[in-house]
């Protein structure tokens, strides 16, 4: 499956068409339907199991970390393969100082981590929950579109 989709970046001029070949992301999440079930009570939580006010600023943090349309591209890339950074260029068709730029706010926020193989460094996701994430929410808004 070949997914399309408009990236750009905040308040840049530029917009790229970036396509992730066999995302899976209609596939494998299955069919979601955003109408709420009013039948079923919300799980009661007691106060005490609410995570915290750090736990909740860090799960912020992590949230804008993926909140850049070019980053979303680059999880969903990692999602499929390891990559250096020419190849990520080459995928989403974006500059490399932007795609280096990129990269160092995910890995920061942990989402990639990075791995030195000669002269280059290559790219993988931290984890699996993050790319779930990005996935759910470009199937979200396609769903919103058809």
């Amino acid at each position: 499956m070949t997914t399309e989709f408009m990236v750009s970046g905040g308040d840049e001029a530029e917009a790229v068409m970036a396509t992730v070949a066999g995302s899976g992301v209609a596939d494998e999440a299955g069919p979601h339907t955003h109408e709420p079930e009013r039948d079923r009570a919300a799980p009661s939580v007691p106060p005490s199991k609410h995570p915290s006010t750090a736990v909740l600023a860090d799960a912020g943090d992590l949230l804008r970390a993926l909140a850049a349309p070019v980053r979303i591209a680059i999880v969903l890339q990692l999602r499929e393969a390891d990559r250096c950074v020419h190849e990520l260029v080459d995928a989403l068709d974006v500059a490399q100082p932007l795609i280096s730029q990129h990269l160092r706010v995910l890995k920061t926020a942990g989402v990639v981590q990075g791995e030195r193989r000669g002269r280059e460094v290559v790219y993988r996701l931290a984890d699996d929950h993050l790319a779930h994430i990005v996935v759910d929410a470009v199937d979200h808004v396609q769903e919103g579109k058809q």
